[in-house]
């Protein structure tokens, strides 16, 4: 096995000295006074498109709007990312697979 001294290992996948693991995307829970800078670029270009939307959408047209093509293994991969920032306050999901800005964050980065 090979000595590490400087990385840790979590969960199988290696982790640098002082930072998250490698390969692992960081969403932080929203915080009133945080900004979108704070979520990596992929994150920020999804509440971009819902903040242009000015509404709710799917995942699969949050897909298109990025110019991806909306293929289901996109689709849901995105999906997984909607859930995640609705579970960490970045967005609401206004029902079953309809993804919005939340009105804080909407307020504070606009």
């Amino acid at each position: 096995m090979n000595d590490q001294s400087d990385a840790g290992q979590v969960g199988g996948v290696v982790a640098q000295p002082g930072g998250s693991p490698i390969g692992v995307t960081t969403v932080p829970r929203w915080r009133p006074g945080m900004d979108a800078s704070v979520l990596p670029r992929t994150y920020q270009d999804v509440l971009e498109v819902l903040v242009d939307a000015g509404g709710a959408m799917r995942a699969g047209k949050i897909v298109t709007a990025l110019g991806s093509p909306a293929e289901a293994a996109k689709v849901e991969g995105l999906r997984a990312k909607l859930k995640r920032m609705a579970e960490r306050g970045w967005l609401s999901e206004d029902g079953p697979g309809l993804f919005g800005v939340n009105e804080r964050v909407r307020e504070q980065i606009t």
